[in-house]
């Protein structure tokens, strides 16, 4: 037996495998040590005899696990993991690097913990990149974020204090079904009781949450992310339709879902339609179709497509000498 195989190395073996899976049974257990289940029970006992609190049920359901009062083992990260991590927050929230923000005291709390070369390109990477801030997020108050998050694991209906970007406010009681981040803002999406519709609140408007009795059961179809493209593509002050020259599949990976609802109209073209609160946002995001498309309603949209249409073609408009010399190969 090596130094690698010793009793002391697979009982620690055992007890990570027992954190991983509580109520392994014994065969199971052993099976995944690669032993015999007397040797997978003498492990158990090194552990117990060390003072680790395993617990043992008997019968169909039972088996092994770590009973309280066990300490929690220390984090373990490769540096590529420890890397990975702080770039992801990097990247997700700018004043990681701010000991006085939460997020980051919790970074500083992780890097101290990690052994010294493990850390040290992290560290690098979180004192020397600057992250530019996105101007579109806006990061809800955690403890909120939080509470929501609960209520939706556990299906639970809650009472929200929410205000509107033109300061109205207002109280609703609605099932929380989801809580989705998208594009740097955290949305709820719910069903409202009072009117037994779909609402998509921004969570970093929502202030007391109260959770209230009972529980519901969220659609069986439910899918967050494209109920809350629909619902963010709907209610706008500016209509939109457009037939796009491309079938619905081609279309569906060009452009964001939050623009629409798509229809084939045939095999070769689908039709848009949609509302939008910003009409020059809109055609930018037609502008990059590298296929033909008509915008047929809105004449808001029609306007600024064509206003848009106007202003590219000026800038590659013939202007006399210069075209001229731009037009001449012995030119420059």
């Amino acid at each position: 037996m090596t130094a690698d195989e010793s009793p002391t190395a697979r009982a620690l073996l055992t007890l990570e495998l027992l954190q991983d899976a509580p109520g392994v049974t014994a065969d199971r257990l052993a099976a995944r040590l690669g032993v015999s289940e007397r040797a997978a029970r003498r492990y158990v006992g090194i552990l117990r005899e060390a003072g680790i609190p395993v617990e043992s049920v008997r019968g169909p359901y039972g088996g092994y696990r770590v009973g309280r009062g066990l300490r929690a083992a220390p984090l373990r990260f490769t540096d590529a993991e420890a890397l990975a991590l702080v770039m992801a927050v990097l990247d997700g929230h700018h004043d990681a690097d701010d000991p006085a923000d939460p997020v980051g005291r919790a970074l500083d709390k992780i890097l101290r913990a990690l052994p010294g070369p493990v850390a040290a390109q992290a560290t690098a990477v979180r004192r020397t990149a600057a992250a530019a801030p996105d101007r579109a997020a806006a990061r809800p108050d955690p403890a909120t974020a939080s509470a929501l998050v609960h209520a939706c694991a556990e299906r639970r209906p809650v009472r929200i204090g929410y205000r509107s970007e033109a300061g109205n406010a207002w109280d609703s009681e609605v099932d929380p079904w989801a809580v989705v981040v998208r594009h740097g803002r955290w949305y709820l999406v719910c069903r409202l009781h009072r009117a037994d519709a779909v609402r998509a609140y921004r969570v970093d408007r929502v202030g007391a949450v109260e959770v209230l009795a009972g529980t519901f059961a969220p659609p069986d179809d439910l899918d967050p992310v494209a109920l809350l493209d629909e619902h963010l593509a709907t209610g706008w002050e500016y209509t939109a339709d457009v037939v796009i020259e491309e079938p619905v599949a081609g279309v569906r990976r060009r452009l964001p879902r939050a623009l629409g609802r798509l229809e084939a109209l045939d095999d070769s073209s689908t039709r848009l339609t949609g509302t939008t609160s910003n009409p020059f946002w809109y055609a930018e995001q037609l502008a990059v179709l590298p296929v033909p498309f008509r915008v047929l309603g809105g004449p808001e949209l029609r306007a600024t497509v064509g206003a848009l249409g106007r202003r590219l073609s000026a800038a590659v408009a013939d202007t006399g000498a210069g075209a001229a010399a731009d037009d001449d190969p012995a030119a420059g």
